[in-house]
């Protein structure tokens, strides 16, 4: 059980329904969850544990809707995107093992914290699709380290396509041996995974994924069977359905072919649509999970703003950590801005509040989660944000939210905390020794560069 808590004289910007700021107000956190917020000086038992927030902002913890595990161990290699897709898929078929995972975890867990993203939706992989689910090794692994570092994650796990069976490499006493596994083999691993899960901790979710397969791919017989029983395994399971990558029609095949969306799908990227796209989208309450710095948002546009305005629930992803960005969300909520206000040449488009709200409550709204996280309201999980806002680039000390959207950024964050657990404090990790985590992280990449023999 946490510490009671009393975060106070601080500016609470709430984000609850009437999105209230409290110019000089107080959170007051019991047993993880907000017991009450509000203006002036609270009644608060002697034993609570005082935090003072004066010339802070007080906010929720950010959202990150779309990002994956093991990209923290893949940056800066490849000359360009293609080259790092073919050597991160090297990598992670051919020289990771379940310490690579874990270390990896740490790592990404420790970024999270230090620049306010308390709640992540991971793909257990990913580069040129290479799912780590033949076997549950890492991703119990992962999920350990991540229990361990105290930030709420939605871990998503699935299969490769069924084009053909995938090789791994497991390694064991100095050795290797290499396994053959199917995609059929990977969803009886991840619904293994789902349920040896459930109800283990209240920061960890899983949810199924699925590779995204256009109108073509949708006429092969393996790729609907396999699509379904995706789709069956997430409904059974009551888990978000993930996929990355939607593009330009694959919306509107897939929901023809096999209805695959529900409110508790989560579509990243979900760019170049068409007007049947967004139409089902709208029917199916399917979440859209927008990326503005990956690389899928050069090539093509998330009409984010536009789905937003016909009711579509667009949250905010990093696509993080590779290779050629963070896990910062203040970081993607000014480029979000900058990326619609040029298309549309209008720098009115996404203004602050929207900005915030993607990277908040909508992103707890694509994770079906708007009821527990998202907003700082009594009785909702206390997973909230100290930003320290004097410093020179976020003055002068007016509106709020306009500084936190447009000129804040990760290293502003002061202080974490998750379900009334403080993560960071004063910039400096609680509990959790950072050169140990960078240097168990360093060894596991010198070890996995030598087995891909890129070392």
């Amino acid at each position: 059980m946490t510490k009671a808590l009393l975060i106070e004289n601080g500016v609470i910007v709430t984000m609850d329904v009437e999105r209230r700021i409290l110019d000089r107000g107080y959170v007051l956190v019991k047993d993880g969850r907000i017991a009450a917020i509000g203006e002036g000086t609270p009644t608060a038992p002697p034993e609570v544990e005082r935090i003072d927030a004066a010339g802070m902002v007080v906010m929720p913890g950010l959202i990150d809707t779309h990002a994956h595990a093991g990209h923290m161990l893949t940056k800066g290699l490849g000359s360009d995107s293609e080259d790092w897709m073919t050597i991160t898929g090297r990598i992670y078929a051919e020289a990771t093992d379940p310490e690579f995972w874990a270390a990896e975890a740490a790592l990404s867990a420790a970024e999270r914290i230090k620049c306010g993203t308390t709640t992540a939706t991971l793909l257990f992989g990913g580069g040129p699709d290479i799912m780590r689910t033949e076997a549950p090794d890492a991703a119990e692994a992962h999920l350990a380290a991540i229990t361990e570092m105290g930030v709420r994650e939605v871990l998503a796990v699935g299969p490769n396509r069924p084009a053909a069976a995938s090789v791994y490499r497991a390694y064991r006493d100095g050795a290797h041996e290499e396994i053959a596994v199917s995609p059929e083999a990977q969803l009886s691993v991840s619904a293994a995974l789902i349920n040896a899960w459930a109800g283990r901790s209240d920061r960890v979710h899983l949810a199924v994924s699925l590779p995204v397969f256009d109108a073509a791919e949708l006429e092969d017989p393996a790729v609907l069977d396999l699509s379904r029983k995706a789709r069956q395994l997430a409904r059974d399971k009551g888990v978000l359905l993930v996929q990355d990558g939607h593009r330009d029609g694959s919306i509107a095949a897939n929901d023809e072919k096999l209805a695959l969306f529900d409110a508790r799908s989560l579509l990243a990227h979900c760019v170049d649509l068409t007007e049947a796209d967004r139409a089902v989208l709208k029917r199916t309450g399917a979440k859209v999970a927008h990326n503005p710095s990956a690389i899928m948002s050069v090539f093509g546009r998330c009409p984010a703003p536009e789905l937003r305005a016909e009711g579509i629930t667009v949250s905010l992803g990093t696509d993080a950590a590779a290779p050629d960005r963070s896990f910062d969300m203040f970081r993607n909520m000014f480029q979000a801005h900058r990326y619609h206000a040029r298309h549309f040449r209008d720098d009115a488009v996404l203004p602050p509040f929207d900005l915030l709200e993607m990277a908040t409550i909508e992103g707890a709204r694509a994770l079906s989660m708007e009821g527990e996280i998202g907003s700082l309201e009594t009785g909702k999980r206390a997973d909230i944000l100290l930003i320290n806002m004097r410093q020179p680039h976020l003055w002068p000390p007016i509106d709020p939210v306009q500084r936190l959207a447009r000129f804040a950024n990760g290293a502003d964050v002061d202080t974490t905390i998750v379900g009334g657990r403080v993560l960071m404090r004063g910039r400096k990790l609680v509990g959790q020794d950072e050169d140990a985590i960078l240097d168990r992280a360093e060894k596991a990449f010198r070890l996995a560069m030598q087995r891909a023999g890129l070392a």
